[in-house]
């Protein structure tokens, strides 16, 4: 019995199909799945509302990646637990984070506060990619002015047309 024949359009058009398929799933589990337990969770929404707040912009000292709301780690849920009981009993969101702060350093804010000893932080990037864009620009200009060629001097047009005619 012959083996089924497929088209090649029929062949591409099944890879194609399949790599959608496969970068919609990777896609898919990269999302951030919310680690915050049911039993972590305040009744009152404002409240809660304003702990995931506070929590998106903590790191996870223990995944260093991921804010505490991301991250499953032990030590993650007891910066969820610690910033809902700050939140119950009356601070205010800022007051939450300087106590974080004081207790665990800077490195646990995800998004550095802008002051003078974090300016290399901020604007370290920024700097190096105008450095870059400056080389890349004069590297053009003079790649471009270098491909204008000055024109032959006669000398040099009677000396090509020899060397030409003697071919």
């Amino acid at each position: 019995m012959p083996a089924p024949s497929h088209s090649p359009r029929s062949l591409r058009f099944g890879r194609v199909f399949f790599g959608a398929v496969l970068s919609l799933s990777v896609s898919l589990a990269m999302l951030p799945a919310k680690a915050v337990e049911p039993d972590e969770l305040l009744q009152d929404q404002a409240l809660e509302a304003r702990a995931r707040h506070i929590s998106e912009g903590l790191r996870c000292l223990v995944c260093q990646n991921q804010s505490i709301d991301d991250s499953a780690a032990p030590l993650a849920k007891d910066l969820r637990l610690l910033v809902r009981e700050r939140l119950k009993a009356g601070d205010t969101d800022q007051q939450i984070e300087d106590f974080v702060v004081a207790r665990y350093g800077e490195f646990v804010l995800l998004k550095p506060r802008f002051e003078p000893h974090t300016f290399l932080l901020w604007f370290a990037t920024p700097a190096v990619f105008i450095v870059a864009l400056l080389i890349v620009v004069l590297a053009y200009r003079r790649r471009s002015a270098g491909a204008q060629l000055a024109p032959l001097s006669k000398a040099e047009e009677r000396r090509l047309k020899r060397l030409l005619e003697d071919r």
